[in-house]
């Protein structure tokens, strides 16, 4: 027969292993949940320097676009000295604001399009083979701006579905995990997905 002392003592044991198990199980679990969050938040961090690439990559074509363009008589000189006006704006928005930088982003992208809309009273300039191929890779790099603004978004909507979900909330306070905030969508993309510059053009193909 099994003693009390036998008896007793192995429901010690058993409660020890069920609550080093439980532990365990705990364990792995904050270690998943803060896992998930270094990865979601790098994934926010990879989506903006998306974003970040493209910008610069603008910013290096618009001098081009302005030197081609200003030797045409009286072409849109405003429209492009607000063109250099906002791209030396961008270029001087401290690193870590996104949200003025696509502010910024935004504005110049308005007046991109209406540099180019015009181009339709400039026959020689539509005609010139740099300034179309310029248009072409602001166009393209537009799309690619766009997107990755869809993208970031996206990728904020889960970081801040996690901090603010339970049990991961738990985590996201110990350790301080907060809402990004969402880059503003311009009102014409919210209707037109893509930008596209060279629509003008069309009639000539």
């Amino acid at each position: 027969m099994i003693s009390l002392t036998n008896l007793i003592g192995g429901v010690v044991t058993m409660a020890w292993i069920i609550a080093i198990i439980v532990v365990v199980l705990l364990v792995i679990w904050y270690v998943m949940l803060y896992n998930g969050f270094i990865q979601i938040r790098t994934h926010v961090q990879e989506s903006w320097s998306q974003i970040d690439v493209q910008l610069k990559r603008r910013n290096d074509l618009i001098p081009n676009l302005v030197s081609t363009t200003k030797g045409y008589a009286n072409y849109e000189q405003s429209t492009l000295k607000k063109v250099v006006e906002l791209r030396n704006q961008l270029t001087a928005v401290p690193a870590g604001d996104r949200q003025q930088t696509m502010e910024v982003s935004n504005a110049l992208s308005g007046t991109l399009r209406s540099l180019f809309a015009v181009a339709e009273n400039y026959p020689d300039l539509k005609a010139n083979t740099q300034f179309s191929k310029l248009m072409e890779e602001l166009t393209n790099t537009e799309n690619k701006i766009a997107y990755s603004r869809q993208l970031y978004n996206s990728t904020v909507a889960s970081l801040n579905m996690k901090v603010q979900s339970f049990p991961s909330n738990i985590v996201a306070n110990i350790h301080h995990f907060k809402q990004e905030a969402y880059l503003q969508v311009p009102e014409e993309e919210k209707t037109a997905p893509n930008v596209n510059f060279d629509d003008f053009g069309n009639d000539n193909k």
